[in-house]
């Protein structure tokens, strides 16, 4: 057991979830805080065990003094804020979005600040949506894509005015058992496809960068431990790879679905450019599985999680 106290806001998600996982089988201690009400994505990637040492919490992030609470009682000593309404649900409630993404995020950061005693480090996801399409910089096209540019500039000032020193992640397409939800999802939602034998079409194509929801939990995890100088946020690099691509790589680890997994040709309205040599200077070397290892990996992870019940088809692929 190391002395490090983390605490994992969004963790009921997906790369909340492999932070948590992997945090405890480095016999790290680990809270979660987090208003959904089904752990269903924990259960999907550890076992009884494994789950019997997370110590989980029911919270609102937009609630100061409940978040404060967890973080002063537990003496946490790291924080990986990752708690955030993602594209569509900020579109069809764009009044909730903004509240739980940016009250959310000053709701932590102002936690962290008078706690800075105890306080180590910060991680926080903000997301390749803050870029607009190829060529346009960060002209965003959508709420979502706003809210994670106001965090990062959140972020800043807190650092210029407290000297609280926070990191910012830019996912872009994370992938993996638990990856039920999002625009980018259905990647994940061809490979369980896949899996079961039933045809689907990827809802987009074009160029993107994968991330397995493994590999990005270790680097929110490494961000969250780094030591850096000043608050910034990252691009976080990735496997760039087109949809046809993934589909073939579907087809290598299911020959028996070649044909039946599809994708729109229509591209995403967000930059696939990911300059991750920031990142690498502040955290060292980041290791991303490659694309046919990954797939592979996610496509048998859901054919075991079927066979032993661990996962609710219809929910995950919906």
């Amino acid at each position: 057991m190391t002395d490090e106290r983390f605490l994992v806001t969004g963790a009921l998600g997906c790369i909340g979830a492999w932070a948590v996982k992997r945090l405890v089988d480095e016999g790290t201690a680990v809270w979660t805080y987090d208003l959904g009400s089904s752990n269903h994505r924990l259960k999907l990637i550890m076992d009884d065990d494994s789950l019997a040492k997370v110590n989980l919490v029911s919270g609102d992030i937009t609630d100061f003094d409940a978040f404060d609470k967890v973080v002063a009682d537990n003496g946490i000593t790291h924080i990986i804020h990752l708690a955030a309404f993602q594209v569509p649900f900020v579109r069809a409630q764009p009044v909730l979005g903004a509240k739980v993404n940016l009250v959310g995020m000053s709701v932590v950061l102002e936690s962290a600040k008078q706690h800075k005693d105890h306080i180590q480090g910060l991680a926080y996801a903000s997301s390749a949506a803050v870029y607009g399409p190829p060529g346009m910089g960060k002209q965003t096209t959508s709420l979502y894509g706003i809210h994670k540019q106001a965090k990062e500039g959140m972020a800043r000032i807190y650092s210029q005015d407290y000297g609280l020193h926070a990191v910012g992640l830019r996912p872009h397409t994370v992938y993996g058992p638990g990856r039920d939800q999002g625009m980018t999802s259905t990647p994940t939602k061809a490979m369980l496809a896949a899996a079961i034998g039933r045809p689907y079409e990827i809802t987009f194509g074009g160029t993107i960068v994968m991330e397995h929801a493994d590999d990005m939990a270790q680097v929110f995890i490494d961000a969250a431990r780094a030591k850096p100088e000043k608050a910034d946020a990252y691009d976080v690099g990735g496997n760039t790879v087109s949809v046809e691509e993934i589909v073939k790589a579907i087809n290598a680890a299911a020959p028996e679905m070649t044909g039946k997994i599809t994708y729109n040709p229509t591209p995403l309205p967000v930059s696939s450019t990911q300059e991750d040599a920031p990142l690498k200077g502040l955290l060292g070397k980041i290791t991303w599985r490659p694309l046919n290892e990954g797939v592979k990996q996610t496509v048998d992870d859901f054919k075991k999680a079927v066979a032993s019940g661990r996962i609710d088809v219809e929910r995950a692929i919906a």
